[in-house]
C-alpha cells in the first residue's frame, strides 16, 4: 500500500519525507488556503521535496475552465497530479487529461457508480472519502470494498484505489485489509500508526533494566 500525506503545510511534508514512509502528498482548495500561501509556490516546494504523485486541485468547475487550470498547474512539476471533481465536467476534463498522459485524481467519490464512470474516464486515482461517509451513519470501509471488488472484476481498468477523508488509524488498516492501493493520512494519523502504549510500557521497562546494571554500550 502507498502512504500519501493529506497537507499542504511544506514543514510537516519535510519531515515525514525523511522516514521513507511517503509515497505522494494530496493538496486540496481548503488545505491550500490554510497554508496562507500561493498555490502554485506551494506545489512547486512540495514536488521537489516528493519524487511521487502531488494532487494539485482544480477550482473551476466548468470542462473549459478545468482545462485552463490544469494547463497552469501541470506545468509547475513533472510529478504534479491533476486533481478534478467526481461531476460530469470533471470526468470529461479527467478523459481529456489521460489522454494527454496527465495524471488525474478524481475526488469527492461517494458511490460505487461514480467510481466505476471515474475508471471509464481513465483516472489515474479515484479518491472516495470514507470519513465523510461515516460523519452521516454509513460505513466508509464498505465503499472501499465495493470499490475494488468491482475493479478486480476489470483487469483493463488502472484507475487506483486512492482512500481518502482517513480519521484514524482503523481506517488504515481497514483499506489495506481490503486491499485499497493507496491511502491518504493527515501527518497526526500517520504518526498515530506508529504508537502503542505496550511497545511504551516495554521500552520503558527495559531502560529501567537496563540503568540497574550499570552498563553503557558506547
Amino acid at each position: 500500500m502507498k502512504f500519501f500525506i493529506d497537507t499542504a503545510d511544506v514543514s510537516e511534508i519535510k519531515e515525514l519525507s525523511s522516514s521513507g514512509f511517503l509515497d505522494g502528498v494530496t493538496t486540496n482548495p481548503s488545505l491550500i488556503k490554510k497554508s496562507g500561501r500561493n498555490i502554485n509556490e506551494v506545489i512547486a516546494e512540495i514536488c521537489d521535496i516528493v519524487p511521487g504523485p502531488v494532487s494539485a486541485e482544480v477550482t473551476a468547475t466548468t470542462y473549459e475552465e478545468m482545462l485552463k487550470e490544469a494547463e497552469v498547474l501541470k506545468e509547475i512539476a513533472k510529478n504534479v497530479t491533476i486533481k478534478v471533481p467526481l461531476t460530469w465536467d470533471g470526468l470529461k476534463a479527467c478523459r481529456t487529461l489521460r489522454n494527454d498522459d496527465v495524471l488525474v485524481n478524481v475526488t469527492l467519490c461517494f458511490s460505487a457508480s461514480q467510481a466505476l464512470l471515474a475508471a471509464k474516464a481513465g483516472a489515474t486515482f479515484i479518491s472516495p472519502f470514507v470519513g465523510r461517509l461515516d460523519d452521516i451513519g454509513l460505513n466508509g470501509m464498505d465503499l472501499i470494498s465495493d470499490i475494488c471488488e468491482m475493479y478486480s472484476n476489470y483487469p483493463n481498468l488502472n484507475t487506483e484505489v486512492l482512500v481518502a477523508s482517513i480519521r484514524n488509524p482503523n481506517h488504515v488498516i481497514d483499506a489495506a485489509k481490503i486491499g485499497a492501493d493507496v491511502v491518504t493520512l493527515p501527518p497526526n494519523v500517520l504518526k498515530q500508526l506508529i504508537s502503542h502504549p505496550l511497545t511504551d510500557n516495554g521500552l520503558k521497562a527495559f531502560l529501567d533494566d537496563w540503568k540497574m546494571t550499570g552498563q553503557s554500550i558506547a
